[in-house]
Protein backbone atom coordinates (compact mmCIF):
# COMPACT_ATOMS: atom_id res chain seq x y z
CA UNK A 1 0.00 0.00 0.00
CA UNK A 2 1.38 3.42 -0.95
CA UNK A 3 2.22 5.83 1.82
CA UNK A 4 0.10 8.97 1.85
CA UNK A 5 1.92 12.25 2.36
CA UNK A 6 -0.25 15.04 3.76
CA UNK A 7 0.61 18.62 2.87
CA UNK A 8 -1.26 21.86 3.08
CA UNK A 9 -1.55 24.50 0.39
CA UNK A 10 1.45 26.79 0.05
CA UNK A 11 1.32 30.37 1.31
CA UNK A 12 -0.38 32.77 -1.07
CA UNK A 13 0.40 36.48 -0.95
CA UNK A 14 -3.22 37.26 -1.90
CA UNK A 15 -4.35 35.96 1.49
CA UNK A 16 -2.03 37.39 4.15
CA UNK A 17 -4.40 37.00 7.10
CA UNK A 18 -5.08 33.89 9.12
CA UNK A 19 -8.69 33.68 7.90
CA UNK A 20 -8.42 31.21 5.05
CA UNK A 21 -12.06 31.30 3.90
CA UNK A 22 -11.36 33.36 0.79
CA UNK A 23 -8.22 31.33 0.07
CA UNK A 24 -10.31 28.15 0.17
CA UNK A 25 -12.99 29.57 -2.13
CA UNK A 26 -10.43 30.91 -4.62
CA UNK A 27 -8.59 27.59 -4.83
CA UNK A 28 -11.89 25.77 -5.42
CA UNK A 29 -12.71 28.14 -8.28
CA UNK A 30 -9.18 27.85 -9.73
CA UNK A 31 -9.53 24.06 -9.79
CA UNK A 32 -12.83 24.13 -11.68
CA UNK A 33 -11.61 26.79 -14.10
CA UNK A 34 -8.57 24.65 -14.80
CA UNK A 35 -10.76 21.62 -15.49
CA UNK A 36 -12.90 23.67 -17.87
CA UNK A 37 -9.84 24.96 -19.72
CA UNK A 38 -7.69 21.81 -19.84
CA UNK A 39 -10.18 18.96 -19.51
CA UNK A 40 -10.71 16.38 -16.80
CA UNK A 41 -8.01 14.07 -18.16
CA UNK A 42 -5.32 16.71 -17.63
CA UNK A 43 -3.22 16.18 -14.52
CA UNK A 44 -2.26 19.85 -14.43
CA UNK A 45 -5.27 20.74 -12.28
CA UNK A 46 -4.50 18.24 -9.53
CA UNK A 47 -2.44 20.73 -7.53
CA UNK A 48 -5.45 23.05 -7.24
CA UNK A 49 -7.53 20.10 -6.06
CA UNK A 50 -4.98 19.32 -3.36
CA UNK A 51 -4.98 22.95 -2.26
CA UNK A 52 -8.73 23.35 -1.91
CA UNK A 53 -9.09 19.94 -0.26
CA UNK A 54 -6.48 20.96 2.32
CA UNK A 55 -8.11 24.32 3.02
CA UNK A 56 -11.86 23.79 2.69
CA UNK A 57 -14.23 22.02 5.08
CA UNK A 58 -15.89 19.03 3.42
CA UNK A 59 -19.37 20.43 4.04
CA UNK A 60 -18.55 23.54 1.98
CA UNK A 61 -17.21 21.49 -0.91
CA UNK A 62 -20.32 19.27 -0.91
CA UNK A 63 -22.57 22.34 -0.92
CA UNK A 64 -20.59 24.01 -3.73
CA UNK A 65 -20.65 20.81 -5.79
CA UNK A 66 -24.44 20.65 -5.43
CA UNK A 67 -24.73 24.33 -6.36
CA UNK A 68 -22.59 23.79 -9.48
CA UNK A 69 -24.77 20.84 -10.52
CA UNK A 70 -27.93 22.94 -10.01
CA UNK A 71 -26.50 26.00 -11.76
CA UNK A 72 -26.72 28.14 -8.62
CA UNK A 73 -23.03 28.38 -7.69
CA UNK A 74 -22.28 31.99 -6.65
CA UNK A 75 -18.70 32.11 -7.91
CA UNK A 76 -17.29 32.96 -11.33
CA UNK A 77 -16.53 29.66 -13.05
Amino acid sequence: MAEIELKTAPADFRFPTTNQTRHCFTRYIEFHRCLAAKGEESGECERFAKYYRALCPGEWVEKWNEQRENGTFPGPL
